[in-house]
């Protein structure tokens, strides 16, 4: 007899459950909560849930809200229990769920079966595809319908549930199973289901198949496409704007994962598109159409097949850059608000960003609209049902949002523009020219917004075509800095800094003329009534200093006193970009920040601010990030400020190590916020750097705590972000105080060597491979101060830097700087590396070849010629190698480095060969090519 539930159990668990949701009161909240704890430890909790979940019918007196409320809840702590303790649920219940849980699917709510289907595809993603063989194919029988007993509404939740099944299982499902992947039993269904009666199931059944279109295509995709394809474009004539919209999301995905299909069809491909771009009445279906050309501008294979239909496709895009009229009514309605203070809600989180790695290992960019939008998946679930992916229940919570944060057709559009003038440079130029010589001057401001927008779309692509014509549009964009509409002059902000490279490069009447103009224009709009355009010409003044780079030097004292003002009107949001316009000041302008004036008007501001900021507040992530920098650039003129800051810097390290050490391990919630540690750390290795040496001392011998037991704590983090800047402080303190450093060495040293592991770079090797960065050159840099003390650690030093040498699969940049750092270890310890010189000398000449001759690669030559003295018979192999690299060497810099540099040691080496050859020595000079021999003769006394 299949399990029933005890009616009195049944009302009591959904009551408690109908009370775990309600906010209007606690106390019965509270004792839900408990209770529910204690009903978890019942073996039938799970049988109880899940028969709550799937019956539609009330038998236990509560209303049928509050019954709804209760069967939502029982979906969501069963979905909740099967993710976090499946394999403790019995064998009978978890039978008994897989028996009766499809049920749910049939429901005529809509939320409940997308619950019920959260349940479904929690089960098979913990019990795996094999776990629940029979799933799949119950699901494709309820959608199939075949004897026509399934209603509508359980078509829907069927297909809801494969969608997410899909979507949790995408590379299971393409897999090998007995020689058989499931996807390959599914995807003739989903192709079948693309041409159901039902658009749900169409676009459902759609949707699930741009799962596995997105990167990495799945194999079974790949191998089919020829079969899939005449499903798509058959679709593109569908009556239903959901199943259009999944059709364009699909054209788009294959333009990025597998471009070379649509080649061939590409003149009908960009005809559907762009008519349904021109949807403009439906913005979703527009942008999604819009994607297309998105991803198509970011493949050279697809851009080439693009450019006889730029005529065509571009006035679209240009004409999806103005704003709709639901847009023009929303933000006619801005204010002068720059006095209303921000709430908590209205600030975005910050998050810290190292400056500290030596790595030079590049990281991944995301697509970005003009205006710095980040390109979000179009890959997503485009529907109006609920379906929260922890299973929440979704309540009326006063969520502020602001489209302008968010991608949308005319950020879409810009980004497709820009890119596509990027490449094709004239031809888009040409066609843009008349559109926007049409709009600038409009009345309408959406218009001139628009044509403003397209002009800096286009700036870098067709930058030749575009500065013949700058003369003049330059200025009328600074009488746009004053036009009535905000957003207008926010877009002018943006757009006047893509032009900064070509004023900042004229004579002294052109900058007079224009780049003066263009600085104290944007300059001025940092001070705007409105919030937008102040945090817009915020940004575009980091823009703008980055590209006039050292030609703003002589504004800086303008510059500066705009920034004080922006200190004392700001409101909390806007601060987080004007610290990016202090710290990019900072970092082109360098010691010009230096000046006395400049320090007295710029640092009370800044100080201000600090005193304010509490410990605990995100806003203190870039205060610090702001103050590293402005530390390097006033150098000792930061010193009369570097006490407090550098105390406080140590309390926050160590008060978020102790909650760190205090935190719950099984917790990722209660993990305290480890960006408190990046750039604390970063920013004491500024003041480290920025003053004299006897100060700098002073301010690590004093700090409470011992900021070196601290730095050992942060060196075993397991962030890898904190390691990165941990490594960089450490490497800093062997730099500049290393008196201070070196009673520490024993511990800090076995941490570093510890760190020294490529297998830790297994989970996040972009990131892990920066942290081992770091930790090479520290070492290096101790090497060098530390000398013969470090004979303790020579030999498990060779064993890891050698490993890192001989690595083929890391960055260039690790084996360089393992090399750089065994070379420089051989300075104090040779003796113990020369017996191991034929191990290691290939390798690491192979690595130093690559390296410019700075002073880290003049002491690693140093050091790697006294490890040669020590036993110049293991040399054989690389002695050409070394000698080639001796007469690359710059005479400038050999003079140069003098007794710290190479020079001495290089003409050792070459005293001893000669001895060593004897007779043959000029011939076997001979096998260097001429210019090497030449130059080798030439740079050295031997």
């Amino acid at each position: 007899m299949a399990w029933q539930p005890e009616p009195a159990q049944l009302a009591e668990l959904a009551q408690y459950l109908r009370n775990s949701l309600s906010g209007h009161d606690p106390t019965a909240q509270k004792k839900a909560e408990m209770m529910l704890r204690q009903a978890k430890q019942v073996p039938d909790f799970t049988n109880y849930l899940t028969y709550l979940a799937v019956t539609s019918s009330n038998n236990t007196g509560l209303s049928q809200e509050s019954w709804h409320s209760a069967r939502s809840a029982a979906a969501i702590v069963l979905k909740n229990s099967v993710k976090s303790s499946f394999s403790s649920i019995s064998g009978a219940s978890r039978e008994y769920i897989k028996s009766t849980i499809m049920q749910g699917l049939q429901d005529p709510n809509t939320q409940i079966r997308s619950y019920v289907g959260n349940v479904i595809t929690e089960i098979v993603r913990q019990g795996k595809i094999t776990g629940w063989p029979d799933a799949l194919p119950e699901l494709v029988a309820m959608v199939e319908n075949l004897d026509g007993q399934t209603s509508s509404e359980a078509q829907d939740g069927a297909m809801g549930a494969i969608f997410k099944i899909c979507e949790d299982n995408r590379k299971a499902l393409d897999s090998h199973y007995e020689n058989q992947r499931p996807l390959a039993y599914l995807l003739p269904k989903l192709l079948n289901f693309s041409a159901s009666s039902n658009h749900k199931v169409r676009s459902k059944a759609l949707a699930c198949i741009n799962v596995f279109f997105a990167d990495p295509i799945a194999i079974s995709v790949r191998e089919n496409i020829s079969t899939i394809l005449p499903h798509i474009v058959r679709l593109t004539t569908d009556e239903n704007e959901e199943v259009r919209r999944f059709v364009c999301r699909t054209f788009a995905l294959i333009a990025d994962g597998m471009p070379e299909v649509l080649v061939a069809d590409i003149e009908g491909i960009v005809s559907y598109t762009l008519s349904q771009q021109r949807q403009q009445q439906s913005p979703e279906l527009a942008l999604d159409a819009a994607e297309l050309f998105f991803e198509a501008s970011n493949n050279n294979a697809l851009k080439n097949a693009l450019g006889p239909y730029l005529s065509s496709i571009v006035p679209v895009l240009l004409d999806c850059m103005v704003y709709s009229e639901d847009d023009q009514l929303r933000l006619e309605g801005d204010e002068d608000d720059a006095d209303a203070e921000d709430e908590a809600k209205d600030i975005k989180p910050s998050f810290a960003t190292s400056k500290t790695s030596r790595s030079g290992v590049a990281g991944t960019s995301t697509p970005q609209a003009p205006n710095g939008q980040a390109k979000p998946s179009i890959n997503g679930y485009a529907y109006e049902e609920d379906d929260l992916s922890e299973g929440e229940i979704e309540e009326d919570d006063d969520l502020d949002f602001d489209p302008e944060d968010e991608w949308n057709l005319r950020k879409c559009s810009a980004a497709a523009l820009d890119s596509l003038a990027q490449y094709f440079g004239r031809p888009v130029f040409e066609i843009s020219l008349p559109w926007m010589q049409d709009n600038l001057q409009n009345k309408d401001w959406p218009n001139r917004e628009a044509s403003v927008l397209a002009l800096g779309a286009i700036a870098a692509g067709c930058a030749q075509d575009v500065e013949p014509h700058l003369p003049n549009l330059v200025p009328y964009m600074l009488s746009l800095l004053k036009d009535q509409q905000p957003v207008v002059r926010q877009i002018t902000c943006w757009t006047l800094s893509r032009f900064v490279r070509w004023a900042a490069k004229l004579d002294d009447a052109g900058k007079k003329q224009f780049f003066e103009p263009m600085v104290g224009g944007v300059l001025e709009r940092m001070l705007d009534k409105n919030k937008k355009t102040q945090e817009s010409a915020a940004s575009a003044f980091v823009v703008l200093e980055e590209a006039a780079n050292t030609q703003l030097t002589p504004y800086c004292e303008v510059i500066v006193q705009q920034f004080v003002r922006c200190f004392q009107q700001y409101k909390d949001k806007n601060i987080y970009a004007l610290y990016d316009c202090v710290q990019t000041l900072a970092e082109y302008a360098g010691p010009t920040l230096a000046q006395p004036q400049l320090v007295d008007m710029l640092m009370p501001a800044l100080i201000d601010r600090w005193n304010k900021v509490q410990d605990q507040s995100r806003e203190m992530f870039p205060l610090l990030e702001c103050l590293a920098f402005v530390a390097t650039a006033l150098g000792q003129s930061f010193a009369p400020f570097a006490q407090p800051l550098f105390q406080r810097c140590i309390r926050i390290l160590a008060s978020n190590l102790e909650e760190s050490a205090n935190a719950p391990s099984s917790s990722r919630f209660d993990q305290p916020d480890k960006d408190f540690l990046v750039t604390s750390l970063d920013l004491l290795s500024s003041i480290i750097q920025a003053l004299e040496e006897p100060q700098s001392r002073e301010l690590a011998t004093t700090a409470q705590p011992n900021m070196f037991q601290l730095l050992a704590y942060c060196m075993s983090d397991p962030n890898n972000d904190v390691r990165q800047s941990a490594y960089a402080l450490l490497g800093d303190c062997a730099i500049y105080i290393f008196p201070q450093l070196q009673p520490h060495l024993p511990v800090l040293m076995q941490v570093l060597i510890a760190q020294l592991d490529l297998t830790q770079a297994q989970e996040d090797p972009e990131t892990a491979f920066r942290v081992i960065n770091n930790a090479c050159w520290s070492c290096g840099e101790i090497a060098m101060r530390q000398g013969p003390g470090m004979e303790p650690y020579t030999g498990k030093l060779l064993d890891k830097l050698g490993i890192i040498m001989f690595h083929e699969n890391v960055p260039e940049s690790l084996n360089e700087n393992a090399a750089i750092a065994l070379g420089r270890l051989g300075i104090g310890c040779h003796a113990q590396l020369a017996p191991h010189l034929k191990t290691f000398a290939i390798p690491f000449l192979r690595s130093m070849q690559k390296v410019g001759w700075t002073d880290e690669k003049g002491h690693a030559y140093k050091g790697f010629s006294q490890v040669v003295l020590q036993n110049p018979g293991d040399l054989e192999n690389g002695l050409l190698d070394f000698f080639t690299e001796m007469a690359h060497a710059p005479g400038v810099f050999l003079t140069g480095m003098r007794e710290d540099g190479p020079l001495q040691s290089f003409e050792q080496v070459l005293a001893v060969y000669k001895r060593m050859i004897g007779n043959g020595w000029d011939n076997f000079l001979h096998n260097l090519p001429p210019p090497s021999e030449q130059a080798l003769r030439q740079l050295y006394a031997f």
